[in-house]
């Protein structure tokens, strides 16, 4: 049997594999993704499901936790869609930066009432908490308290959070989790942050 023979076969089996298990997956319900980890792309990828959802007609809410100091890409682009994107940057900028873990608190909390609202409307189909982990691990908000309302959205709304260090609680309920792994970065080689690949 030549390469390409063994290759058809191996394809065959494989294909009745993916076959059957796409045929046992028979539940549609909104599902809880996580994007976390020190790499690049937690963001972006969370992004890219927002373009996503657009693309199948659905309403979708951002809320940007930690973020707000500096406009995005995203944000600029997304804007643009207003009937469709209810966009909301909350935050004040890095934590490193603001140094006031007071007002950092203050300024998730209202992020988390936005949440909230978009939680509680079945109008939105999808909603991105972007950079929401980050404020659960510096204990801005209670994770008891998020995890709570992420469990009584609407049954088909679907919810993407991003951010470093997710806490386990919220890895436990969520659906589907991705750590974003680094391995080589070009911010280590002296390059700043660039528009359109950065921000």
């Amino acid at each position: 049997m030549d390469i390409n023979e063994r290759h058809r076969a191996r394809m065959e089996r494989k294909k009745a594999i993916v076959d059957a298990k796409i045929a046992a997956a028979d539940k549609e319900i909104g599902i809880i993704v996580v994007n976390t980890g020190n790499g690049k792309g937690k963001s972006s990828s969370g992004f890219g499901m927002v373009a996503r959802a657009l693309g199948h007609g659905m309403k979708v809410g951002v809320v940007q936790f930690i973020k707000g100091a500096m406009s995005t890409g995203e944000e600029k682009f997304l804007r643009r869609f207003p009937d469709e994107v209810s966009f909301h940057a909350m935050g004040e900028g890095y934590t490193w930066d603001t140094q006031d873990r007071v007002r950092d608190t203050e300024k998730a909390q209202a992020a988390w009432a936005q949440a909230k609202a978009f939680l509680a409307d079945p109008a939105y189909g999808l909603v991105l908490l972007d950079e929401l982990n980050i404020a659960l691990k510096y204990r801005y908000l209670d994770v008891d308290a998020v995890i709570a309302d992420l469990l009584e959205r609407p049954a088909m709304q679907h919810v993407v959070i991003t951010g470093r260090g997710a806490p386990p609680e919220l890895v436990d309920i969520a659906d589907t989790v991705t750590e974003m792994n680094v391995v080589k970065h070009a911010f280590k080689a002296g390059i700043a942050a660039q528009a359109g690949t950065e921000f």
